[in-house]
């Protein structure tokens, strides 16, 4: 680690997708140095735009399958498709995305001697049988379904960064996110809040897989950010993994049917078959993250959804063009 400034210079791999944006945000807000290293497969140059003027700011075009060679005092590794459309896009490449670039991130961070942070997922988790689900809980996960690629890649991932860890003493934060939403998501994630919310802008059909009963717990992206920031800055004996998300559990058809009163729309909702292997609860034990990081969401859900409706208003024009 560099002993010669007290700025922090910080890798962030997946810097321009979603998450991995808001997290340089705040990270450039704090007064470090950030590199961004992304290959762009689901993150866009518009997420890191506002970046570019910033002298400490700098951005990579990498990808993590292939080794890095930089000089940094932190990194934060977010380098993965996180959407069923993008990761079964190419499955193959999901899986050697979580394992090499887990064993490339963290290869650096042995040389470096530096912390090292794994964005995993509540996804390690599977279908699951214990609700809500602590990090104690080993999951239910098809280990060949088509989800496979990215659940057990960032189990194997998970894995990883505890062998490193105990074996070569690598300073790990692994922690399990839980649905997030927000501004710059991809409009194309197929996710379940930018979906509903695209579909209730142009006016179509809200579709809703299954009978709509199956929950979820909605995270906005500037909590989990905190969260981050908070595992990151916890002693040696703070390894995770910790469940970050919010506790608060909706039904789809509650949001569907909060969505379209919210934008205004005269979309009706229609339902459709439930996807294989799709979790039918999803909801975070966050006691971990309250005792170690004094950490709660505190964004409520109409109010993050109002900051992403209006992000995807913005965008219309541009969505619009793009399909003519």
């Amino acid at each position: 680690m560099r002993l010669y400034d007290s700025r922090k210079r910080i890798l962030v791999t997946g810097g321009a997708g979603f998450i991995g944006s808001h997290l340089i945000e705040r990270l450039l807000d704090m007064g470090h140095d950030v590199l961004c290293a992304d290959n762009l497969f689901t993150g866009t140059k518009r997420n890191i735009d506002a970046f570019h003027n910033n002298p400490h700011f700098e951005f990579l075009r990498h990808d993590v399958t292939f080794p890095l060679y930089v000089e940094v005092d932190e990194i934060y590794n977010l380098a993965c498709p996180a959407s069923p459309v993008h990761y079964q896009h190419d499955p193959v490449q999901t899986t050697k995305t979580s394992v090499h670039g887990a064993i490339n991130v963290l290869g650096l961070a042995k040389r470096l001697k530096c912390k090292v942070f794994q964005a995993s997922t509540s996804e390690v988790y599977g279908d699951p049988v214990v609700h809500p689900q602590p990090e104690t809980y080993w999951g239910h996960v098809n280990p060949i379904g088509p989800r496979s690629c990215y659940d057990e890649g960032k189990r194997c991932a998970e894995t990883l960064f505890f062998d490193y860890h105990q074996q070569h003493g690598v300073a790990i934060k692994v922690a399990r996110i839980f649905n997030t939403y927000g501004p710059r998501m991809h409009p194309a994630d197929g996710r379940v809040v930018s979906n509903f919310i695209l579909q209730a802008l142009n006016g179509a059909p809200i579709t809703v897989f299954g009978d709509g009963s199956q929950t979820r717990s909605f995270c906005y992206v500037d909590d989990l950010v905190e969260g981050f920031i908070r595992l990151m800055d916890t002693g040696p004996e703070i390894t995770g993994p910790i469940n970050l998300g919010n506790p608060n559990e909706f039904t789809i058809r509650q949001l569907a049917e909060k969505v379209v009163e919210m934008t205004g729309s005269k979309s009706e909702i229609v339902y459709r078959d439930l996807p294989q292997d799709d979790p039918k609860q999803r909801q975070p034990d966050i006691t971990l993250a309250r005792k170690h990081l004094d950490w709660v969401p505190t964004i409520e859900l109409d109010h993050g959804l109002r900051q992403t409706i209006s992000y995807f208003e913005s965008l219309m024009p541009e969505l619009v063009s793009e399909t003519a």
